[in-house]
């Protein structure tokens, strides 16, 4: 169950971000496309070219198409970087000539420069294309689905010295949201070992890697045996923390389940039940903030931004923001808007709370999770005991960077 939220935007909203409701005004020029595909063809209309291929309609604006010239002149292929100044470009600019070749669309600039492009490449890059097309491919899923799926853990030992291990724990991790690794070794060292082999570890407030019990030694409620509330950490940040990592290296005691609920499926069905509701969270700016005044920390940070985060372009969700401890006090919006808010937020939270949509892990010595923090909320049930964990939060950038690498979709 591959998934992309598929949110319309209010006619006036797109035609405000995006200019869609203009009507060009077309050119007499029509250019005949030699291409196996006879539906192929392409119009100069007043500020942009018009093309039609491979059963796709684009709309390419000049100054676009001089600005992603692939001449040497105009940009370096051993580096991938353009050469070209985007701010030289006349803004007004047109091609003083345009042909077609080979399945290539030859444009000659009014300064005599030429541009080549190949319409695979346009078609591959244009926003058309762009606006249909999944980010990344995901799996949304509830307590059943995910059981069903028999999804298995990484081996320590694979993971560590074999390419194909990696790169199917990274495709578990993107498709599911988290995944786990056995057989790790109780350490916080061989701990940091495996974090590195995904990626960079991300250094905040509360250090590099960390191990913690509950001594209440931060002013935070993960610091002591109480239960914790589905929730995303670090919504305090301006960029909340891409990936968490829990390794409970000892636990004499009872209690202490790991919570995971994936807050993507609990979006999808909160658009299902009311779009306006999903739209208001998706665009209400929130404040979350962490004050801590300990003997040994002081903190005061904040991050604002809406509860669900998605791409303009393609309307897929991408980042859920929430967390109930840290939402600071909403004092930016007016009242009316605060109410229907509070009703959005609720139905939103009803759905993370449905007990189908709980999955439980119980985190042993050995196991170590990897969560993704911009969609798998974790929480905990309360413990006894000695309980002591050590983790860490990864560079989200880096991690798609290794799975990209890896020749993944991310």
């Amino acid at each position: 169950m591959f998934w992309r939220l598929t949110v319309k935007l209010r006619p006036a909203l797109k035609e405000a971000h995006y200019g869609l409701g203009k009507r060009h005004k077309e050119c007499r020029h029509l250019i005949k496309l030699k291409h196996t595909d006879t539906q192929s063809n392409c119009k100069l209309r007043e500020d942009c070219l018009e093309l039609h291929h491979d059963g796709l309609s684009m709309h390419l604006n000049y100054v676009w198409l001089r600005d992603h010239c692939r001449s040497a002149s105009s940009y370096n292929a051993k580096t991938n970087q353009r050469n070209l100044d985007t701010a030289s470009i006349d803004l007004n600019i047109r091609p003083a000539k345009t042909t077609v070749e080979d399945d290539h669309l030859v444009l000659t600039w009014p300064d005599g420069h030429v541009t080549r492009y190949s319409l695979s490449w346009l078609a591959e890059n244009s926003y058309e294309r762009q606006r249909l097309r999944t980010v990344q491919p995901r799996v949304l899923w509830n307590s059943d689905i995910y059981t069903s799926s028999k999804v298995t853990s990484a081996s320590w030992e694979k993971i560590m010295s074999c390419e194909n291990e990696l790169k199917t724990f990274l495709q578990c991790f993107l498709l599911y949201g988290f995944a786990l690794v056995d057989g790790v070794p109780p350490t916080v060292e061989d701990t940091e070992r495996l974090t590195q082999r995904v990626s960079i570890i991300r250094e905040t407030t509360y250090g590099r890697m960390w191990s913690f019990t509950s001594d209440q030694s931060r002013g935070d409620t993960a610091y002591t045996t109480l239960a914790l509330d589905r929730h995303i950490d670090t919504t305090y940040f301006q960029e909340p923390c891409g990936i968490q990592v829990f390794h409970c290296l000892k636990h004499e005691g009872t209690g202490g389940r790991t919570l995971l609920v994936d807050g993507f499926y609990s979006a999808d069905k909160l658009l299902k039940q009311s779009l306006e509701q999903f739209e208001l969270l998706a665009t209400v700016p929130i404040r979350h903030e962490y004050i801590e005044n300990t003997p040994t920390h002081r903190s005061h940070m904040i991050g604002i931004g809406p509860v669900l985060n998605v791409y303009p372009w393609n309307n897929e969700l991408y980042l859920i923001r929430y967390n109930n401890y840290d939402r600071a006090v909403i004092n930016t919006v007016p009242h009316d808007v605060v109410k229907r808010w509070y009703v959005a937020h609720r139905q939103l939270t009803t759905e993370l709370r449905r007990p189908e949509n709980e999955l439980w892990v119980k985190l042993t010595p050995g196991k170590v999770i990897f969560i993704d923090n911009w969609r798998v909320m974790h929480g905990r049930e309360s413990f006894t005991g000695l309980r002591q964990l050590c983790g860490c939060y990864l560079t989200r950038d880096d991690v798609l960077n290794n799975a990209r690498s890896h020749g993944l979709q991310a």
